[in-house]
């Protein structure tokens, strides 16, 4: 079965954050957590498992920061092609009979001229060298994620496409203010929509920044924009530090699976968890999918 007949069959269940995850098995911080799937490919395979475990139709791979421009920053640059081969490979080695591995392609941080210094040929570039090294490494589909400049979503999608042959699927990260929902690059949702479709991509949707409650009418408005499957991966509400240090994030599991039958009658096809969300939020969610389909 292929991930577009899965689409058509039933609501498809993504997984959670892994930099959560991540943070729980103690990476310090500022480390690059791409350099885990070289250093400790154990860890990374266990938060895989645990995703499927908790009933995850897709996995993405721990490459989220794995392209060139970002890597660099790191001064991991020249280490781009490994440590997305190895990711694409540990999931997919993860990955049991009739599930998916998606892989993950997040913002290179930077802006492309002349709000940064990057050419929109460099971002290209840098995409594709991630592109084939996941395609290489196994993966069923790449998702180009968490983008908050239409132009750069574009880049990496042109660099993609000229490296690997896969789906590509692309969400775009939004604001809320007083006219609706934007990027932080002012991009609305109809014209990352258009764009996206003149680029033939066979999917888009939303990830990061808003919470589940405020992604029911995002999923509202981009399901009247477009008749293609819609991904959404909402935050676990917004972050903030506990009197012992930690990252706690303000919206509980039943609150914010509360609000996924909604998104589901909205348009939603694929549903998963962004920052703050684990396992357990993903288990809820598949029962509650489950629940909802009856």
């Amino acid at each position: 079965m292929e991930i577009f007949d899965l689409i058509k069959e039933r609501t498809v269940l993504l997984d959670g954050g892994m930099g959560t995850e991540l943070i729980k098995y103690g990476i310090p911080q500022g480390i690059c957590s791409e350099s885990w799937n070289a250093e400790k490919p154990e860890i990374i395979k266990k938060v895989h498992k645990s995703y499927f475990d908790a009933g995850s139709d897709v996995v993405l791979t721990n490459s989220f920061g794995g392209n060139q421009i970002k890597l660099t920053s790191h001064g991991l640059g020249e280490r781009c092609h490994e440590l997305n081969l190895v990711a694409a490979k540990l999931a997919v080695e993860s990955r049991p009979e009739g599930k998916f591995v998606a892989g993950s392609m997040g913002p290179t941080g930077k802006f492309i001229q002349p709000h940064g210094e990057f050419t929109e040929e460099e971002f290209v570039a840098a995409y594709s060298i991630q592109a084939k090294a996941l395609t290489e490494g196994g993966v069923d589909l790449l998702l180009i994620e968490t983008q908050y400049d239409l132009k750069e979503a574009l880049c990496a999608l042109k660099g993609a496409k000229e490296s690997s042959n896969l789906p590509v699927f692309v969400t775009l990260t939004f604001n809320i203010n007083p006219r609706g929902y934007f990027t932080i690059m002012g991009n609305s949702v109809s014209q990352c929509i258009e764009e996206l479709e003149k680029n033939d991509v066979p999917g888009v949707g939303t990830n990061c920044n808003l919470n589940s409650a405020d992604m029911v009418d995002l999923v509202k408005v981009m399901r009247e924009a477009t008749p293609l499957p819609l991904i959404v991966q909402a935050n676990a509400g917004q972050p903030t530090i506990s009197s012992d240090g930690k990252v706690v994030y303000s919206q509980e599991i039943e609150d914010y699976v509360s609000y996924i039958p909604k998104m589901i009658q909205n348009g939603a096809n694929l549903i998963g968890g962004c920052c703050g969300t684990n396992p357990d939020y993903i288990k809820r969610m598949a029962e509650v999918i489950k629940e909802s389909k009856k």
